[in-house]
């Protein structure tokens, strides 16, 4: 097994994708303190691969993942195909899970959260650098 270090941030690509834009851009930043090692830099993914090859590579990246991120926007929980399936993998492998709410909820937004994680451990944190930093931190220690 891999030594597992990475953070795996799941999302809806369609709608959501420029908030891990900005988590990398904030990684990047040198005025920010914002840092965390992004299992997607693990394996690259091509659109027109297929649902196995996809999860295949899914699969590998979440294998090398002490902590996973989701962010948590309007579509989120109807998103089934791939986000749900990163979720069940997250929770079979024991991850540490942080929802991001992208409306800046700071709690859990039963209106969002995919149902799959409700009476699940994890933190719900709004989108901001610094509280997604010590949200990762915490984990970290925990």
């Amino acid at each position: 097994m891999a030594y597992s270090n990475k953070t795996y941030v799941a999302f809806d690509a369609d709608n959501d994708i420029h908030y891990y834009r900005l988590m990398q851009a904030w990684k990047q930043s040198d005025n920010n303190s914002f840092n965390f090692y992004d299992a997607h830099d693990i394996n690259n993914l091509r659109q027109w691969s297929s649902e196995e090859t996809i999860k295949l590579r899914l699969r590998e990246r979440l294998n090398n993942t002490k902590v996973f991120v989701l962010l948590v926007g309007e579509q989120t929980k109807y998103l089934y195909k791939f986000v749900r399936w990163e979720i069940e993998q997250a929770l079979k492998l024991n991850l540490p899970i942080i929802c991001v709410n992208l409306n800046g909820q700071r709690s859990i937004d039963n209106d969002r959260c995919p149902p799959i994680l409700k009476g699940e451990l994890a933190l719900h944190v709004s989108f901001n650098a610094k509280i997604i930093e010590k949200a990762l931190i915490r984990w970290e220690t925990l």
